[in-house]
Formats: C-alpha cells, structure tokens, sequence
C-alpha cells in the first residue's frame, strides 16, 4: 500500500509536550496521527467532542446539534422539512430575541 506525507504545523512546545507523552505511551507522534485517522475513519467522526464555550449564549448550530441529539437518543422518526423550518424560524426568533434585549 502505497503512503503519503502529512506536514502538521505546531507550536514548539505543545510538539515537545506532545512527543514527549507519546513517548510515554510507548509510540512515535507519527503513530499517534495514524491511530487517530484511523479512528475518525472508523466512526466517520472526530472522536472526541470539539465544543465553543459560550456559556451566555448558544448559537443556531448548537440549538440544531442538541435537537439533533435528542432526536438520535430517543430514537424518533426522523423530522420532517417542516419541522426543521420550524426549529429554524425558532432559533432566528431567539437570537433576535436576545440581539433586541442587549
């Protein structure tokens, strides 16, 4: 199988910490990378969460994932083109709601 070349730029220090702990993991940051690729390959996802902290407020994209979310863990049909226009129309009205408040 043929491979590639992947440049990562970092900073210094954050790549010695990092070298460093895979060290101690008994691996090379190289196989660090091809665990994690193979991981997002495998779930089709970043493994881990990657989250905006906003603590005061909760952007439309936030308001759509947790409804998402919710959706998946209760296991409910799928919605429909009408109610996701609702859940949009609902989190425009929020985020005005606020931007008039402030």
């Amino acid at each position: 199988m043929s491979q590639s070349a992947v440049t990562v730029r970092l900073d210094s220090q954050m790549k010695s910490q990092f070298d460093e702990l895979c060290e101690q993991f008994g691996m090379s940051a190289n196989t660090a990378f091809n665990i994690f690729v193979k991981a997002v390959i495998r779930s089709r996802s970043i493994p881990f969460a990657i989250r905006v902290s906003r603590p005061a407020e909760s952007s439309a994209l936030d308001l759509f994932l947790q409804q998402r979310r919710a959706v998946e863990a209760s296991q409910e049909a799928e919605l429909t083109l009408e109610e996701i226009n609702a859940e949009i129309c609902a989190a425009r009205e929020e985020r005005r709601k606020r931007q008039e408040s402030v």
